[in-house]
């Protein structure tokens, strides 16, 4: 008898212990099949309180494995997608004010547009590095100061696009100018929507 009782506890013990095994390791292949599920979804909803989701969703989607799930990292996402738009706006246009062939009515647009772009790039680098560098204490002063720093790169972008409405420029680079600063300043609208996003979370 004790042989089989001894054969019929280590079979138990063995299917108890595959069992274990086997829970364990599907929970562990399970969360990883869900953590992206999840970040994709974490920016959707983050992404649905602003005031372009889809742009939104298209510009941070890549990102999902950054961000994760963090308030914080998704409104850092969000401006740094927002600064590189507008450099690279910007160089395009440096170059476009130095072109022949141009009126004057239009080189003195670029140029202003140049110059407002770069007050928005110094404001958004500001507000990168100050949430970047930000620890613990001091938060409302933190948030406060880039939602302002914020709020003005979007009231040049806007002031940008203006230079450009109205008749008396060449059509085309008049719409190549500003779908490009349309679309930096819903960038722009979007990371302030994240920030303030992030800033009721905290509180």
């Amino acid at each position: 008898m004790e042989p089989s009782f001894s054969k019929h506890f280590f079979t138990s013990s063995l299917i108890v212990l595959l069992f274990t095994t086997c829970s364990i390791f599907c929970s562990i292949s399970a969360a990883r099949d869900l953590a992206p599920k999840t970040n994709t979804e974490f920016i959707k909803t983050s992404c649905g309180a602003t005031t372009y989701p889809k742009l939104c969703l298209a510009s941070l989607s890549s990102q999902a494995s950054v961000i994760q799930t963090s308030p914080k990292l998704i409104a850092c996402a969000a401006l740094n997608v927002t600064l590189s738009s507008a450099k690279s706006t910007s160089t395009m246009m440096l170059r476009l004010s130095h072109g022949h062939g141009m009126k004057p009515r239009e080189v003195a647009a670029m140029r202003d547009c140049v110059e407002l772009l770069s007050d928005s790039v110094d404001e958004l680098q500001r507000s990168i590095s100050k949430m970047v560098n930000f620890r613990s204490s001091g938060f409302e002063l933190m948030i406060s100061d880039v939602q302002t720093w914020v709020s003005a790169a979007l009231t040049d972008e806007g002031t940008c696009s203006d230079g450009f409405a109205g008749n008396g420029l060449n059509g085309n680079l008049k719409t190549v100018v500003r779908g490009r600063i349309v679309n930096i300043a819903q960038l722009t609208s979007n990371a302030l929507a994240l920030i303030n996003r992030y800033a009721s979370v905290h509180s």
